[in-house]
């Protein structure tokens, strides 16, 4: 059995996994979207389907395929740590930036830096 990063490591099986997010899509749907053939998105699906990211219904003559959460679930978990300390550093260096920018010469006022999207918004300021 692959491991969940195997399975998230092939780049047509990430490619579903991305159209698979806004909706449940048929093998032909997806197949046309790709452009990718037939037995190759049906292969991507079986590797998908036994490692529990995706499920099928039938629905008359066409199968549907929706995403599963489970997997990606145990991704997030695995991500989390890293994102903590990632969010750490981006805080750290905003912090340093910012004082940076307090200590910096009145005669050289620079650009503002856009806020990124771990920066605060001042009071009154709108999106």
């Amino acid at each position: 059995m692959e491991s969940v990063f195997e399975i998230i490591a092939e780049p047509n099986r990430r490619a579903i996994l991305s159209l698979l997010v806004s909706s449940q899509q048929s093998v032909g749907e997806i197949e046309r979207q790709l452009r990718m053939p037939q037995p190759t998105v049906s292969k991507h699906l079986r590797v998908l389907r036994e490692a529990g990211f995706v499920e099928s219904t039938v629905d008359a003559q066409r199968r549907l395929y929706r995403l599963k959460p489970e997997p990606f679930q145990e991704v997030n978990a695995w991500l989390d740590r890293f994102r903590r300390f990632w969010s750490d550093h981006v805080d750290a260096l905003e912090r340093h930036l910012d004082r940076m920018d307090q200590s910096a010469p009145a005669k050289r006022k620079t650009k503002k830096r856009p806020r990124g999207p771990n920066r605060g918004r001042d009071k009154g300021e709108k999106k």
